[in-house]
């Protein structure tokens, strides 16, 4: 009987089914299936000889991260510096947006606001740097106007000592504002018979903020630090590549760019994807802490154990 109703189910989910196939089959290609080639990370990889017959080495390529090389925790102290960072100031950005657009009376200026908003998000990361450039750089638009009036420039673009302000204030320009369509979404469907309630009651617009509005966000907020959690370890390499020559690999070396020069630059290989390979499994065990971290708060987390 079972059986049966099991393939009752399959049949009326069968155009579903179909639907989602294709998703299906391109996350296998290119999520699932590359996590093979990480038993590079226990092999003396040779690409002129293939994966299968390099030689193994067993753990030796984890060395570099047990002996504590200066170049690897020079990426992990500067990817931690900026995900902290990053969480710190970038986080409570969109939030403080989506109260604020959500508090607008004027739908039309709401909707304008939303839109500039959310252009920057739909630029590549290459035109953003450059806009970045072309007003903060040396030769940039600002320099040029201090230039003209005999006054002091001054250095942004190509600074070590700011190229963690200047990576943070790119990311709050480009994706706060996508970032406040969750946060808005949900302020939507908040009952306004509470606050009408809450205002016969006598609380003020900071009141109704704070025992209703952020209370009802709450979900969403941690749900969203667990996934920033799991992503902590990435801070960006797109973004931080196309910068690192003019501030140097000391200050802007990340773990995705060390990877990326160790391993593609270099030709180190095996060292880059057991780096790599260590990186994955900390993000995965940062996920499932957090996520039991929500439950002991009484939030549902990313799933229900």
């Amino acid at each position: 009987m079972n059986s049966t109703k099991r393939a009752a189910r399959l049949r009326r989910s069968a155009p579903l089914l179909a639907l989602a196939a294709p998703g299906v089959l391109l996350l296998l290609a290119f999520q699932y299936y590359p996590l093979i080639g990480n038993v590079i990370a226990f092999k003396d990889y040779l690409p002129f000889v293939g994966v299968w017959e390099s030689p193994w080495v067993g753990l030796e390529n984890f060395e570099l991260i047990a002996r504590g090389d200066h170049r690897f925790v020079n990426a992990l102290t500067n990817t931690l510096i900026i995900t902290l960072v990053q969480v710190l100031l970038v986080f409570p950005v969109p939030i403080a947006l989506a109260l604020a657009l959500n508090s607008m009376v004027s739908e039309r200026i709401k909707r304008l606001v939303q839109s500039v908003l959310y252009l920057p998000h739909f630029l590549s990361w290459v035109i953003v740097v450059a806009v970045f450039q072309q007003f903060l750089g040396g030769a940039g638009m600002i320099n040029n106007f201090l230039r003209a009036n005999d006054l002091d420039t001054f250095s942004l673009i190509g600074n070590a000592d700011l190229f963690i302000p200047l990576v943070t204030s790119q990311l709050i320009w480009k994706d706060a504002g996508w970032a406040t369509i969750l946060f808005l979404a949900v302020l939507s469907q908040i009952d306004t018979t509470l606050y009408e309630a809450s205002t016969m009651d006598g609380a003020g617009r900071f009141r109704q903020m704070w025992h209703i509005t952020l209370p009802a966000l709450k979900g969403i907020v941690i749900l969203l630090l667990i996934l920033r959690l799991g992503d902590a370890l990435s801070v960006g390499f797109e973004q931080i590549i196309l910068q690192q020559p003019a501030v140097g690999i000391e200050a802007s070396e990340v773990l995705d760019t060390y990877v990326y020069n160790v391993g593609i630059v270099d030709g180190s290989w095996s060292e880059a994807t057991a780096v790599g390979l260590v990186k994955g499994i900390v993000s995965v065990l940062l996920v499932l802490g957090a996520n039991k971290l929500a439950h002991l708060f009484g939030e549902d987390g990313l799933y229900r154990s």
